[in-house]
């Protein structure tokens, strides 16, 4: 072929001949008008590119339109570049940070010596309405060092991270007009060709997300390529505020973080404390039947292990600092809170000799670990720094990892898709590409038996690349919430490394000893995130058995008290969580009050009902409608109610 032509390969395997130099936007165009006119970047040998960038010969290229997933991450990235370009504008002296996409939207930090306030946000996205209506083209340029430090001198904060880029590390800068940004890109071709957005909030954001460096300020965004889409996701929102798990935690008296404890350290009260309890008790019931024993553990240890295990230094970042000797122990020794359980359920079963019949051990136990989140990343309860998990590690034979992966997803659909009512998907989760135990090897043979238990399984699942724990890949459950919220939930993990570095045996059937494997498995994952994700996803209307608070009785008037007080106490003695509201207010009155602290039933209590030995149930949220039973009948169906664990009313 002449070296004045080059030839690149399109998604269905038919291939195209441009000239030499030839852009993204020449293929589009060669293709047709229509994909010239949809087309927002390109993407060569998995890389996504701007559609300006010439293509190299030989190489796999599709052009990424808007509905193409990766186009969303590059239609954010431009409206932060634009956001930046209109902050710029309005205030010349603001130093830049950076301005990266996220799920659903963006973010960019700058310093305007004060934070941003709702009229700033309003300006911004007036600023970057005539920003997007000037139609300027993005135009990369890929500049050397010193350049960029020439282009940047009044931008401390590029000239920091211009430092930080490696020796030989490409450097590109991206302007729109006069604004040039330091960015990896890409951008769409132009800023017109992106328009629906809206601006959400300001907050204080640490530079670099550092605690000891200066407070930035964070303007978050979401941007789509439809109105609808812009406008559906704000409604999620706005719901999504009405389900945020701090507020309702709050009115129904849940929880508390409080600053005399620390933060990211959750204090359950008695109403939350129930939920945790049923919680811990059916995920516990469920893996008792399936063959797990449960086991306790220290919540600290001598630093030496989690030395051995290789999650120092490799987790040291996320454990909080050792702690002095004991008394009598000599200097030298330090201990630390423990981050995970794996190590000591590794000393556990290697306590004792193992045949290859006693294989597979199931060790399980709901613990409190704790790691040192920054404080900058606490939320609620969904990111915290005192922890507890439904952990479980299981020592087996090589020949048991299907069947056991088989197991572990028979629970993960009876507790998410059964109990709850959740649809959830799969991701295989692979070796990261930073640190990592082992070589590349065990992580392959341990991604294949991964990959062929979902294949023979015959499910659907995505590969999450890079997405595996340091000690080994892993399957993820994705599930989303009644507002169609991603929450991330079960994992499970195949370990080859620590078996290896504590050297676990078992001896086999030709009285031989063989390497034991290992799985790390959690179903609810980090308890505080679910318990979070149950609050918003209910709304704090929990199904019967997982409420705090199940009946609430309510005498009509005085006369009925102790005819009430007798309903409650069978209630009570049926193992129901009952209340008995003895206030005199009007019947109105408690039952509004039922209502906002979303109790499952209310059972009235007035003369008719007395004399009948009957109560009146009213449902949450019924309206005006009731059912008159027999209490024995009432006490039997709430009972049915509470063993089935439905999400629906049987009364």
């Amino acid at each position: 072929m002449p070296s004045s032509e080059i030839q690149v390969v399109l998604p269905d395997g038919s291939s195209k001949t441009l000239p030499a130099g030839a852009t993204g936007a020449d293929l589009a165009k060669a293709i047709g008008p229509g994909l010239a006119k949809a087309a927002l970047a390109i993407r060569v040998n998995g890389d996504v590119r701007d559609l300006q960038r010439p293509l190299d010969n030989g190489a796999t290229v599709s052009i990424l339109t808007n509905k193409d997933p990766q186009a969303h991450d590059v239609l954010r990235r431009s409206w932060a570049h634009v956001l930046a370009t209109a902050v710029r504008q309005l205030f010349p002296k603001a130093q830049i940070g950076f301005g990266p996409p996220i799920e659903d939207g963006f973010y960019y930090d700058f310093d305007i010596g004060r934070p941003f306030t709702p009229d700033d946000l309003v300006a911004s996205e007036q600023k970057m309405a005539e920003v997007t209506k000037a139609d300027c083209p993005f135009v990369r340029e890929e500049v050397s060092r010193a350049e960029a430090k020439k282009r940047f001198t009044d931008d401390p904060l590029k000239l920091e991270r211009i430092d930080d880029l490696k020796e030989g590390e490409v450097i590109s800068v991206y302007t729109d007009g006069p604004f040039v940004d330091l960015c990896r890109g890409p951008h769409v071709p132009s800023t017109g060709k992106i328009q629906h957005f809206k601006l959400l909030h300001a907050a204080g954001a640490y530079w670099r997300g550092d605690e000891r460096r200066q407070m930035l300020q964070r303007i978050y965004g979401t941007a789509w390529f439809s109105k609808q889409d812009l406008d559906q996701y704000i409604t999620r929102l706005e719901e999504a505020r009405k389900r945020d798990h701090r507020v309702i935690g709050k009115q129904l008296d849940l929880f508390s973080i409080q600053e005399d404890i620390g933060p990211g350290l959750v204090v359950w009260h008695p109403k939350g404390a129930i939920l945790n309890f049923e919680l811990r008790r059916f995920i516990e019931d469920v893996i008792l039947a399936r063959g797990y024993q449960l086991v306790y553990t220290p919540n600290i240890t001598r630093e030496q292990l989690f030395l051995r295990s290789g999650h120092l230094p490799l987790y040291a970042e996320n454990q909080f600092p050792p702690m002095a000797a004991g008394e009598g122990e000599s200097e030298e020794v330090r201990y630390r809170v423990k981050p995970m359980n794996c190590p000591m359920h590794i000393l556990i079963y290697a306590s004792q000799q193992r045949s290859y019949r006693d294989l597979p051990i199931r060790l399980a136990e709901i613990a409190n670990v704790y790691r040192n989140e920054r404080s900058g990343t606490l939320h609620g309860m969904l990111r915290v720094r005192g922890l507890s998990m439904d952990d479980a590690h299981i020592f087996l034979r090589e020949d048991q990892i299907e069947e056991e992966i088989f197991r572990m997803l028979d629970i993960v659909e009876l507790v998410m898709g059964k109990t709850f009512g959740l649809d959830y998907r799969l991701d295989l989760a692979t070796r990261p590409p930073g640190k990592k135990l082992g070589t590349d090897a065990m992580w392959e043979t341990a991604e294949k038996a991964l990959e062929g238990a979902l294949k023979r399984r015959g499910l659907t699942y995505r590969i999450d690349a890079g997405g595996g724990a340091f000690y080994g890949p892993k399957i993820d459950v994705k599930f989303n919430d009644a507002i169609g919220r991603e929450w991330q939930g079960a994992t499970i993990q195949l370990d080859y490394q620590l078996p290896d570095r504590f050297n676990l045996e078992y001896t086999g059937a030709d009285n031989k000893p063989h390497r034991t494997l290992m799985m790390h498995r959690a179903i609810f994952g980090r308890i505080e995130r679910f318990r979070g994700f149950l609050i918003e996803h209910f709304a704090g209307a929990f199904p019967l058995w997982l409420s705090p608070e199940q009946v609430r009785v309510l005498p009509i008037a005085d006369g009925q008290l102790d005819a009430a007080r007798a309903v409650h106490e069978t209630l009570r003695n049926a193992g129901i969580r009952s209340h008995l509201d003895e206030r005199s207010e009007t019947l109105n009155y408690k039952i509004r009050d039922a209502e906002t602290h979303k109790v499952p039933y209310m059972a009235v209590v007035g003369q008719r009902e007395a004399e009948a030995r009957s109560v009146a149930v009213r449902g949450r949220g019924a309206g005006n409608k009731q059912v008159v039973l027999p209490i024995d009948e009432f006490v039997e169906k709430l009972k049915q109610e509470v063993h089935s664990r439905s999400l629906k009313s049987l009364v």
